[in-house]
């Protein structure tokens, strides 16, 4: 049974979060989500330049391009599993604890990548281990999202929601940045032969520092008030994913198609353009990192400003400008990547991922506040890695595929435009802000919203409206 509602009121007032709390959050959310994604990113670089011939020796490099590609998507088949395993009990036990063990499994695993023997050590329990530890990892960031963007998004003032939410958003370009940058340093320092035996294994070894500077920011914030709320009002759901599942099913279905398109620019722009820059238009693996490197720098820049945007003019005006910009982009951005010309490349990039930011810089706000807080890691989980599977996981694979049938970038750019017009029109249909998750808009009732399909709305949500 709940407490009173007045005493919750007190309750909820009481624990009120600080400024200084805020920006512990906020520095926690974002180094730690830069750093997962940084292990995350190195395995689709090491996928694209050093794993075909490591753990998948084949005569045709394209066969082993493709294995290698593979099993990167086998981390995207672990993320829903992870969003779905830590949702759950990010609802029930709390969102701080879930964010402690997604950093553990993915630190861990990218260790361990880094020691792991190749094929022609320990044959085939080379891929296999290989295919393992990528699973572990796509289980370790498939709850991580979710656990951020709550901690962040919850903390937030009224009106800052977006922003506050952008900042696990900037860990995702902040994570390539750092994993090209290190790779650019290895190629440097390591002799080519050096590099292919065991240099490219020192990124994968430096994670085990790096984790310990983000449990070190974990450990020392506190648990979300929205989270709080539910706890001290008692009502707590005993199963948060039947829950949302029976209640919020089709909100969770469309909340995945808007979020396929940000997640497979992502994904070619990062990991596919690598292997089609060295491969196809013949420009040095160096170019290509720099290039990549410079794009995740813009996209750091534009995801800031697309969130502080969107809080000014609305989530679903600045979701839906980006996604129409993909879609007419996606051609044009492979008629100026096939000039091999790097400036003109750079220009390709930097357009799509100002696309990318738009959806990207009001996503986090306005996923999780198409759930009451009772339920709110499950549903924005499930609905961003729906979204990251179908989007992302694969695109690097469907991209070679079809290069190798067609040998053409029409048929990737014609996919990625489908990909852009799926999430724009799943937008038009999603009605956004149905739950303010804003510390300040919190109300003794929010948390029983779950329980029902009445509720009463806040004043910011009237005034959207």
């Amino acid at each position: 049974m709940g407490i009173q509602e007045p005493l919750l009121a007190e309750v909820v007032k009481n624990d009120a979060p600080t400024a200084k709390e805020r920006r512990k959050v906020l520095a926690a959310s974002f180094i730690g989500t830069a750093i997962e994604w940084y292990d995350f990113f190195l395995y689709g670089a090491a996928a694209a330049l050093i794993f075909g011939p490591q753990f998948f020796p084949t005569t045709d490099p394209l066969t082993g391009t493709l294995a290698a590609f593979a099993t990167f998507a086998i981390g995207f088949v672990a993320r829903p599993i992870g969003g779905v395993i830590m949702g759950h009990f990010g609802d029930k036990v709390g969102r701080k604890s879930m964010l402690l063990i997604s950093m553990f499994l993915m630190g861990g695993a990218t260790v361990a990548i880094g020691a792991l023997p190749n094929y022609a050590t320990i044959g085939v329990w080379a891929p296999i281990l290989l295919v393992t530890l990528r699973f572990l990892q796509g289980l370790g960031v498939g709850g991580e999202w979710g656990g951020a963007v709550l901690m962040a998004v919850e903390y937030a003032p009224r009106k800052k929601r977006a922003l506050y939410g952008s900042f696990p958003q900037m860990g995702l370009p902040a994570g390539i940045i750092l994993s090209n940058l290190v790779f650019i340093a290895v190629t440097t320092v390591f002799a080519r032969d050096v590099f292919q035996s065991w240099g490219w294994r020192v990124p994968f070894l430096m994670s085990g520092a790096l984790i310990i500077v983000a449990l070190y920011l974990r450990l020392r914030i506190q648990e979300s008030p929205a989270f709080k709320q539910v706890k001290h009002s008692g009502e707590a759901e005993r199963n948060p994913l039947k829950t949302v599942l029976t209640r919020h099913g089709m909100t969770v279905m469309l909340a995945g198609a808007v979020s396929i398109a940000s997640p497979a620019i992502g994904y070619i722009y990062s990991v596919y353009m690598l292997s089609y820059g060295t491969g196809v238009l013949g420009l040095p693996q160096s170019t290509m990192l720099w290039l990549i490197v410079l794009g995740a720098v813009v996209h750091l820049v534009t995801v800031y400003l697309g969130a502080s945007l969107s809080d000014r003019f609305g989530q679903k005006r600045l979701f839906t400008l980006g996604a129409a910009l993909v879609t007419l982009w996606a051609f044009p951005f492979f008629a100026l990547v096939n000039t091999a010309n790097p400036a003109l490349i750079l220009l390709a990039f930097a357009v799509m991922l100002l696309a990318q930011s738009f959806m990207a810089g009001p996503q986090a706000a306005m996923i999780a506040e198409l759930f009451p807080s009772t339920v709110r890691y499950s549903g924005a989980s499930i609905a961003y890695q729906i979204g990251s599977i179908l989007g992302g996981g694969f695109a690097p694979l469907i991209a070679t595929s079809l290069y190798a049938t067609y040998k053409s970038s029409n048929p990737i750019a014609l996919y990625l435009l489908i990909l852009g017009a799926l999430s724009l029109g799943s937008i038009l249909l999603l009605k956004v802000g149905r739950y303010n998750a804003s510390y300040e808009a919190l109300q003794p009732t929010d948390s029983i919203a779950a329980k029902g399909t009445g509720r009463s709305k806040t004043k910011e949500e009237n005034r959207r409206s």
